[in-house]
């Protein structure tokens, strides 16, 4: 399986619905709230280019986008395939 990381932030529903797709389907992953850790802000900014919006998830070496991402490939069925189960 693939490792999975969510930049999240403060209050965002849609971090929270990407984290529960995650934990309904069992899968771990790590998660760094970029509002309370700078450091991690500033990866974030590095790796997407300046993209602000959270959450931002990546599948191994892909990035995924946000949450409206993440459930269109749960929704086609490519989630597992990405995630490697």
């Amino acid at each position: 399986m693939k490792k999975v990381v969510i930049y999240t932030g403060q209050q965002c529903a849609h971090c929270n619905w990407a984290k529960e797709l995650f934990n309904r389907k069992n899968i771990k992953f790590t998660e760094y709230n970029i509002a309370t850790d700078p450091t991690k802000r500033e990866e974030m900014l590095k790796k997407l280019n300046g993209a602000k919006t959270v959450p931002q998830i990546f599948i191994g070496e892909n990035h995924v986008g946000g949450n409206a991402e993440l459930q269109t490939l749960e929704k086609n069925g490519k989630l597992n395939s990405l995630l490697g189960i």
